[in-house]
């Protein structure tokens, strides 16, 4: 591996654990937000207002709108977009079904397992073994960290069935981002094609919610901060990410976000964690330090024989 490939693995880690850092702040944005709001709504409001603003960054990012558009004539284009609102539906449809810890478990745990496996099997990409560890430590760690809050009277298989199609919407969108990446478009075009279409298809469930809490202060700063941090600059992140790794340690290395959603938790509003919840982030560090070591050592060229075992 050159020193030019190696620099840009490692500042594709750093780009999706600051992606994911910055997905961790939608709970407490939700949190500090206003009242009257709905999942749908926030969740749709997200997709249009960082969709818009992803295709309206292209032009400072070296890329163009129509170049973002002319991957809506594509079969992975089309999928891409379809799959970021299916995630955003399934999720808080959950959520409601199960309660938000069983509904964050079962889809974010399940995330990284499913988009290793589609990569393997879609992008010939096999998954290695530090992966494996990796991801392991990082999921049983997750189970400690959210499973003390979840409540059995919420367990329903609706909800077990929104959590998987949510995981497997973001896992697909992943593979498909990855797969147009490595086609040859710019990761800026694949991140604003996906939202951009996932914005056109969100607009009439936004316009179905009640939307009158965007007026307010509190409402207009938190719908902001969702569309344009925790989703423009997130998923710039999250595509640079993805020029230089693997879907599979990507999905592992977001596993950051709930530990961040957490911390603040317990800086911004003062709650109170379990010794287990804290050995769970203790866990989950240990996972992502394990995922990124391996990530900036792996020849991402290597042959499938030898990616097996590193």
């Amino acid at each position: 591996m050159s020193d030019q490939d190696h620099r840009g693995r490692v500042l594709a880690v750093f780009a999706v654990l600051g992606a994911a850092c910055l997905f961790g702040t939608t709970g407490i944005a939700q949190a500090l937000g206003p009242t009257g709001t709905t999942p749908l709504g926030v969740g749709a409001a997200r997709i249009v207002i960082g969709g818009c603003g992803l295709m309206a960054v292209l032009p400072l990012l070296g890329a163009t709108r129509r170049g973002a558009i002319s991957l809506w004539k594509t079969p992975w284009g089309v999928a891409a977009g379809l799959m970021t609102t299916m995630y955003q539906v399934c999720f808080f449809g959950a959520l409601l079904q199960t309660g938000v810890a069983l509904g964050t478990l079962v889809t974010i745990g399940t995330g990284p397992i499913l988009g290793g496996l589609l990569s393997w099997l879609v992008l010939k990409d096999r998954p290695t073994l530090g992966w494996v560890v990796a991801t392991a430590i990082c999921l049983m760690g997750l189970v400690f960290l959210i499973g003390a809050g979840i409540e059995v009277s919420h367990i329903s298989v609706l909800g077990f069935v929104l959590s998987f199609m949510a995981s497997a919407g973001y896992a697909l969108y992943t593979i498909g981002a990855k797969h147009m990446i490595n086609s040859g478009h710019s990761s800026d075009e694949v991140m604003a094609s996906a939202f951009g279409l996932g914005a056109l298809i969100s607009v009439p469930i936004l316009l179905s919610q009640p939307l009158g809490w965007i007026g307010t202060p509190k409402g207009l700063a938190m719908v902001l901060w969702l569309g344009f941090a925790a989703t423009t600059v997130a998923y710039v992140l999250f595509g640079r990410g993805l020029r230089h790794l693997s879907a599979g340690p990507v999905t592992t290395l977001v596993l950051a976000e709930p530990v961040i959603a957490t911390v603040l938790s317990v800086v911004i509003l003062g709650e109170h964690l379990l010794p287990i919840e804290w050995a769970g982030a203790a866990l989950v560090l240990i996972g992502l330090a394990l995922q990124g070591f391996v990530s900036t050592r792996r020849n991402p060229h290597a042959s499938s024989s030898t990616q097996s075992i590193l």
